[in-house]
């Protein structure tokens, strides 16, 4: 009998797409907090249009920031830098709307006997699998690999037509062993000058895609959409509004993985919805990275103003060589898993999160994340030993 083709897809976003901006400037403002009050509380949203960044959000600090040029800096980074985008760092307007944060909220936070409570109730999902060298998976990678491509190409000139704005999306054929073996399907989108598109198409296909990705997944049947409308002139936020916390499936794990619905750009690390996710992928990929499971999804979940989770959940997919009750136990034996716990292990009051603003906050061998750490392997590799 003939078997079934299984296909899986997987998206990302240039450091250009308006829900990025969004997100970049959220942790910008968290960093540039955080540098001079680590015990900052901070919650820190941002919608973008055209000519306009709004910044809301409840923040207690001891420090000042000059929110507005906080903005600014970052959005000439990115690269909206010209008039003609509808988005210029020097020309837009920045209207601020920071309270602090709700006493009700910060008596569960802060507690009186000095310890740390959940910044709210949640679940939280941590994944890893050995697809890729960086324990993700390889959709999501590829696609990742894809748009930094893209920024790079804009960045350096080799393709001096680009701007800021783009997206990318890969679909991978996976074989009987779950396995990915070819690429169904590209698909990138690229802002760009009014030109040629067919020209367009060959520099972005030979620049980009070929580049990136390896030459034994893509054969005859591959499928490849290169500006599929035809014209991506207009964009950036001009063209879409952005809102911070709109791309939480491109910050994790593709889709590949469940999600607890939590954003994590602009909120401090006594937010689980952050520190908690972080802590649940660390956990996920030690268990995968001791050959114990070749792939594990953790869940965390916590009530607000509890200083510990109410449940942890290992799900390995039948994939692993112990029990993943075995899995738990060992989890709650070795590791601290509060909100104060986590940040203590992580070190996570320090101004670290810009740069996870883009290009997913899981698998970034670029970045020293200390969530990436295998400092677990050995405790995880005595169970089948």
């Amino acid at each position: 009998m003939e078997m079934k083709k299984r296909l899986f897809t997987s998206e990302s976003v240039t450091m250009g797409h308006p829900d990025k901006v969004c997100d970049r400037i959220s942790d910008a403002i968290l960093d540039a907090i955080l540098k001079d009050d680590p015990d900052a509380l901070v919650a820190c949203e941002v919608l973008v249009t055209t000519g306009l960044v709004l910044v809301a959000g409840e923040i207690d600090t001891e420090t000042y920031v000059d929110i507005e040029q906080v903005v600014r800096d970052t959005v000439t980074k990115i690269g909206y830098t010209r008039g003609k985008f509808g988005f210029d760092a020097d020309n837009l307007a920045v209207l601020t709307a920071i309270h602090e944060q709700s006493p009700d909220i910060k008596m569960g936070v802060l507690k009186k006997d000095g310890s740390l409570g959940a910044g709210d109730q949640g679940i939280m999902f941590g994944f890893a699998c050995d697809e890729t060298a960086n324990y993700m998976p390889l959709t999501l990678e590829l696609a990742h690999q894809l748009v930094r491509r893209i920024d790079e190409a804009r960045r350096t000139k080799i393709l001096p037509f680009l701007r800021p704005d783009g997206k990318a999306q890969v679909t991978l054929e996976y074989d009987q062993n779950n396995l990915p073996f070819r690429c169904e399907a590209i698909v990138v989108s690229v802002q760009h000058q009014d030109m040629d598109i067919t020209e367009l198409r060959e520099q972005v296909e030979k620049a980009v895609i070929r580049k990136v990705i390896p030459a034994n997944l893509i054969d005859e049947k591959t499928k490849i959409f290169i500006n599929p409308t035809g014209k991506f002139v207009i964009g950036g936020p001009r063209a879409d509004t952005g809102l911070t916390g709109r791309k939480v499936i491109v910050d994790t794990y593709g889709g590949y993985a469940r999600h607890g619905g939590g954003a994590f750009s602009g909120k401090d690390p006594s937010k689980v919805d952050r520190s908690a996710s972080y802590m649940a992928r660390y956990l996920a990929k030690n268990i995968v990275a001791s050959k114990i499971a070749s792939s594990c999804e953790v869940q965390l979940a916590y009530v607000i103003g509890v200083d510990y989770p109410v449940s942890i959940s290992v799900e390995t997919f039948n994939s692993a060589r112990v029990s993943e009750e075995q899995l738990v136990e060992t989890i709650y034996q070795h590791v601290d898993l509060s909100p104060q716990g986590i940040i203590d292990r992580f070190e996570l009051k320090r101004p670290i999160y810009e740069k996870t603003s883009f290009y997913g906050h899981m698998g970034r061998e670029d970045l020293n994340l200390p969530w990436e750490k295998l400092d677990l392997v050995d405790i995880f590799a005595k169970l089948i030993k």
